[in-house]
């Protein structure tokens, strides 16, 4: 009997999945710059839960994460569409011009990387770390004996895992919003009388767990970036700038920090990810040329290799891009540009279906040679931004009445794109998945465009509450409750460089500087590459020069505890599983904090106020002793937990 795959049962858990993860990566993108993958969490849970079912199957698994998958990458957005606030075009997210500009270049993205399938995962010798890992765990999950029986106990012990994760993250967020405990502590010193720094650490173990996930070398490139920054950037700047009369050192000192040191991050980030894409140009060009040269391939009538029709294909295609059109004649309406629309429009169309299939073969080789969440995606949206803005002022010349519209409107056409480009990062990787347990691609490819329209569903709403209840760093925040806005570290750079292409209004010494300091870390980094010893990614650290420490110390942290976890993990009786336990109670950490970031979002919006659970004043004396205690007690335990669990686990050949 053919096992079950692409069933209504497994879409709406699929759906129901992604809401959760989907809202929970928005809010930590914003927050730290970062998303998780969710196939793994995801593919955890929808095995837990479909083993109560009598007749569900590996293949129906994996149709509930490649649907959970789908929409949680295309969360990624959120690194360019709060642009459009952050400039003050937009003081919200209007729900169906955000959806449709999520769901066109969502859908984009897959219909591109369905020709690539063949010579990129069939006959490809890429790696897809990621998409083996997800294939392994839904192996594991189907029992060793058993489709749905889960022999050695993974698949519930995995659950069990996300939800004590999940439990610790959430409550200790609630406890924090008692003020009660801290959430973290934050001070600017004056180191002598006209020189200065800061720390700002925070408590969380969202931040904690994404920097289990990404790994002491990223951890240690942070790191690096924090050090260039604050023991750095901020001494030196302040003592060769003295404050202003009237101004405190301490003010003059963040002053310092967000208007010049910032942009020394973003010059690195920019260099690196020129880098970074520069490096990868080889082997990419190489896959496209086998890519063209597969497509001359026959269609085939095998389940286990057939791709949604050429007829699908086509018109899906032609019915983003007119959806891309139609959205930008709507955007331009009434507008500085409208006399200019036809022309802005024709632009549009055909960058986003050129850039969009040639990010989407870049973005899928890079995926399957790196990984999705090693993929510099960011890079590709600052390149595209800036490619965009440059091409629009070829034809349009800017006035200070056309300006602002025109960096919206490059802003707005780089998140179509970039919607793209996230889905190709990523679906590549769940064919890889969908390859080595059976499946059939033309089902992953249907549940793929399912996974892109639940994500553009729920990315609006929880935007605008996010947006109304903490605002985004460098945006007027008008009506937002709290004064702790959202860094929204990608959004506010390629914000920046758009405005600095069409405006000509960036502080190109500090992005020179950053530059500089760019190509140091790169030689550093091949140096490090040759000599094969911990290496320092480049894009890492000037993420760790621009983000607020607040949003990166945690993540350093993280990785050094994991890189100790998984060292012990590879002495025990079954360090796979153990390895995965961590990845898992990561993942509870991250989705347990996020979600709580957003559910408290809602109650700040509604009792208008920035703390609406707090039981003692914010002065309150012991908060930082106890917000310190509590989060090394949550860290302890729960990897106390997985160390339990690792040593007593059975050795794989117990159940061969």
């Amino acid at each position: 009997m053919q096992p079950k795959e692409l069933t209504v049962r497994g879409l709406v858990l699929g759906v129901l999945i992604t809401t959760v993860f989907t809202a929970a990566n928005v809010y930590l993108g914003l927050k730290v710059g970062l998303t998780f993958a969710s196939s793994i969490p995801a593919a955890v849970i929808s095995m837990a839960l479909l083993s109560l079912v009598r007749d569900s199957s590996i293949l129906e698994n994996n149709i509930v994460q490649t649907v959970a998958s789908a929409a949680g990458t295309l969360s990624a957005i959120i690194f360019v569409l709060p642009g459009l606030v952050i400039v003050g075009w937009w003081t919200g997210f209007p729900f169906w011009t955000s959806s449709l500009v999520c769901l066109s270049g969502g859908v984009l993205g897959v219909l591109f990387t369905i020709p690539l399938r063949r010579a990129l995962v069939t006959t490809s010798d890429l790696p897809y770390p990621e998409g083996v890992a997800a294939a392994e765990v839904l192996k594991v999950g189907s029992g060793a004996r058993g489709e749905t029986k889960d022999e050695t106990g993974e698949a519930r012990e995995g659950l069990t895992a996300v939800v004590l994760g999940s439990l610790a993250s959430a409550g200790l967020a609630v406890f924090s919003a008692t003020r009660i405990g801290a959430a973290g502590v934050a001070s600017y010193v004056a180191l002598t009388g006209r020189v200065a720094t800061g720390y700002d650490i925070a408590f969380s173990l969202a931040l904690f767990g994404a920097g289990h996930l990404v790994g002491l070398s990223v951890g240690m490139a942070m790191l690096t970036g924090l050090l260039i920054a604050w023991v750095g950037g901020v001494p030196i700047l302040t003592y060769l700038q003295p404050a202003p009369d009237g101004v405190p050192l301490l003010t003059h000192a963040a002053q310092v920090w967000r208007l010049q040191v910032r942009f020394i991050g973003a010059g690195t980030i920019g260099v690196a990810a020129i880098w970074t894409l520069a490096k990868l140009a080889r082997p990419v060009v190489g896959g496209l040329i086998a890519t063209l040269a597969s497509s001359r391939a026959t269609a085939t009538t095998d389940e286990l290799d057939r791709d949604l029709s050429p007829g699908w294909i086509i018109g899906l295609t032609a019915l983003c891009l007119l959806l891309a059109g139609w959205l930008s004649v709507r955007f331009l309406a009434g507008t500085s540009l409208g006399a200019d629309t036809v022309t802005l429009t024709a632009i549009a169309v055909p960058f986003v279906l050129i850039i969009g299939f040639l990010i989407a073969g870049i973005c899928g080789y890079m995926a399957g040679l790196i990984g999705a969440s090693n993929s510099p995606i960011s890079g590709v949206g600052i390149l595209s931004v800036v490619t965009c803005a440059a091409i629009l002022l070829l034809f349009v010349s800017p006035s200070p009445e056309t300006r602002p519209a025109l960096v919206a409107f490059a802003l707005f056409v780089t998140a179509i794109v970039f919607a793209c480009a996230t889905i190709s990062n990523d679906n590549l990787q769940d064919l890889k998945t969908g390859q080595l347990v059976g499946a059939s691609p033309w089902k992953q490819q249907v549940a793929l465009i399912v996974g892109v329209a639940a994500g553009a569903v729920v990315i609006p709403p929880v935007l605008n509450l996010l947006a109304q209840a903490y605002g985004f760093a460098g945006a007027a925040n008008v009506g937002t409750v709290t004064s702790n806005p959202l860094p929204a570290p990608q959004a506010t750079l390629i914000s920046a460089l758009a405005q600095g292409v069409i405006g000509g209004n960036l502080d190109w010494k500090m992005i020179g500087i950053g530059a500089l300091v760019g190509l140091g870390v790169i030689a550093i980094d091949e140096t490090l590459r040759v000599t094969k010893r911990l290496r320092i990614p480049p894009l890492a650290v000037g993420i760790g020069i621009y983000l607020p420490m607040s949003s990166t110390f945690a993540v350093v942290v993280g990785a050094v505890v994991s890189h100790w976890y998984n060292g012990r993990a590879a002495r025990m009786r079954a360090p796979e599983r153990a390895e995965r336990l961590g990845v898992l109670v990561a993942s509870g950490l991250i989705v347990g904090e996020s979600l709580f970031g957003v559910l408290n979002a809602g109650l700040i919006v509604a009792f208008s106020t920035d703390a609406p659970l707090a039981l003692v004043p914010a002065d309150f004396i012991a908060a930082n002793v106890i917000g310190t205690l509590a989060f090394v007690t949550l860290v302890v335990l729960l990897y106390g937990w997985m160390i339990r669990r690792g040593t007593a686990a059975p050795s794989p050949s117990a159940h061969s």
